[in-house]
């Protein structure tokens, strides 16, 4: 077991420490500051969830569900396979990064932004020609249980599974780049290229398809490389910006400085590599199990029902991006009731930000679907089971990221290990007779894990919990917002449309009116004053800010 503020085995920082240079750990209050980061996190998070929703939904309504699931399996396999390539090289370069600059050796940051790069850009490549390779066994293992004499449904996925894999190494390495501006504080560059650039193009190529679509016949192969083609400017991007943040993060580094941080940097990314593969999986195995143990026009049901649950993960990682190096350096400090006090802030916003759209959802299950066509209506109990599975894992926060950040990174391996073995156990036992209710009730199981699990050692080891007065009060407003209203609107005015547009406008303005008298328990002045002076605080137009 580490303590939060050493590496095991020693580093090239405590060699700095025992020479005796001074090193100062002043770690302001970061309210505001997180709260900065936060908003604009939360305004890309939701401009990429709606435009991924608009993705599924253009999908959903062009292909059918048949061909859709196809699309939707090959994707789940890409995001899974480019999991690997990453390496867990986001969380360590954000830690090591943070680190450096509180312990006054930023010098080393384009070290340690080389030794978590490099073997990104070997391993990426790699794993797109094993892609590329093995795309006809992957696409015989996940077109279902139904006999496809004709091959159609094997050869469709054989070729969108080799379209997606040339653009696996641009997809890897972007996000590593944009992990070393985040160590920096920087938060525009990932807010920018991952929340709206590239979700934008990806919304826009789809949607440029989907119209062609309804006059000439497009080519299967179109579909995947219109999704994954926008990785290649954002990662074109993403290098400018990494060498705008900071010039010498580029220059090429020396073998001692490398030798100084390759170390400690693997130590810690290197369980956090493997829980982030385990992460990915929690989030798209169950995809590719319901193609291969029900079809896939099953999984195009499942995909497109769990679908809102993006757009709160979206939210979750944008309060988390903004959190993330501050936790580290307040956590490098010793300071953990500074780190506790943060944690509850940022679960408080995270639940008073996606509490509405789970209850919401979930009560008009049936009404969502149907807007993805008749076919996935469906799946209303699928949405319900994810929707509670959802409500519990926003209640307790980042708390996987506080446990990485507090050097727990073993922890997290085997938190996700178990989650994934309650998710596929379940999964294996229960698709072949129920289909995709059998995986949402796999993943709610999975997601009860993951997140009970480091909820408890957070508590035993930093003495640390989410439920302050904002999560509480923001748990409470919402359930009543949009939970207990919208069941007394349509007990009274049923389920239909119009009963729909009246409890939304209704639980829209109680929970305004809510949220503004309870601000302060809510820390929305942290908020509010970032807004008044956001001109102010911006850097007049640097791009890399």
């Amino acid at each position: 077991m580490e303590f939060p503020g050493r590496v095991a085995g020693g580093s090239a920082l405590d060699v700095h420490d025992r020479l005796g240079t001074t090193v100062e750990r002043r770690v302001p209050d970061d309210t505001a500051a997180v709260a900065r980061g936060g908003l604009a996190n939360l305004a890309g998070a939701g401009f990429a969830g709606v435009a991924g929703l608009g993705v599924a939904w253009l999908v959903a309504r062009s292909l059918g569900p048949a061909a859709a699931g196809v699309l939707f399996a090959a994707v789940a396999t890409f995001t899974l396979v480019t999991g690997v390539a990453r390496l867990g090289t986001p969380t360590g370069l954000v830690f090591w990064i943070a680190r450096l600059r509180a312990r006054g050796r930023a010098d080393l940051a384009g070290a340690t932004l080389w030794a978590g790069t490099v073997p990104v850009a070997v391993i990426a490549v790699g794993l797109a020609v094993a892609l590329w390779l093995a795309a006809p066994w992957l696409a015989g293992l996940t077109t279902g249980p139904h006999p496809d004499p004709a091959g159609t449904a094997a050869g469709a996925t054989t070729g969108t599974l080799r379209a997606l894999a040339g653009f696996l190494p641009a997809a890897a390495l972007a996000d590593a780049l944009l992990a070393a501006t985040r160590g920096h504080r920087r938060m525009r560059p990932t807010v920018t290229l991952d929340k709206v650039l590239r979700p934008g193009l990806q919304l826009f190529g789809i949607a440029a398809l989907a119209v062609a679509a309804l006059s000439v016949t497009v080519p299967p192969v179109a579909w995947p490389v219109a999704w994954a083609a926008p990785y290649l400017p954002v990662l074109l991007l993403a290098g400018y910006v990494t060498w705008a943040v900071g010039p010498e993060l580029t220059d090429p580094p020396s073998r001692s400085a490398l030798r100084a941080v390759a170390g400690p940097f693997w130590r810690f990314t290197a369980p956090r590599a493997v829980a982030s593969v385990l992460q990915q999986a929690l989030q798209r195995l169950d995809i590719l199990l319901v193609a291969a143990l029900a079809g896939p026009a099953a999984a195009a049901i499942y995909t497109v029902a769990g679908r809102f649950v993006i757009l709160g993960q979206f939210a979750s990682q944008a309060v988390g991006h903004a959190i993330q190096p501050r936790l580290a350096e307040r956590l490098d400090a010793g300071d953990t009731a500074g780190a506790g006090a943060l944690y509850r802030t940022a679960t408080g916003w995270l639940v008073l930000t996606t509490w509405p759209l789970y209850l919401l959802v979930g009560s008009f299950a049936t009404f969502y679907l149907g807007l993805f066509g008749a076919a996935y209506q469906t799946g209303a109990t699928i949405v319900a089971v994810l929707a509670t599975a959802m409500l519990l894992a926003t209640a307790c926060g980042v708390v996987d990221m506080l446990l990485a950040m507090a050097g727990r990174t073993s922890w997290n391996l085997l938190n996700v290990c178990l989650a994934l073995v309650a998710m596929v156990g379940i999964d294996l036992a229960l698709i072949p007779r129920h289909g995709a209710i059998g995986a949402a009730i796999g993943l709610a199981a999975a997601v009860a894990v993951n997140n009970l699990l480091p909820l408890a050692q957070v508590a035993y080891a930093l003495r640390v919990h989410p439920f302050g007065a904002g999560t509480l009060a923001a748990a409470g407003l919402a359930a009543g917002c949009f939970g207990a209203l919208p069941a007394l609107v349509t007990t009274v005015a049923g389920t239909g449309p119009v009963a729909l547009a009246g409890s939304v406008a209704a639980a829209v303005i109680a929970y305004a009116v809510g949220a503004w008298r309870l601000r302060r328990p809510l820390a929305l002045t942290a908020l509010t004053t970032i807004v008044l002076m956001r001109s102010r605080n911006q850097r007049g137009g640097q791009y890399a800010q």
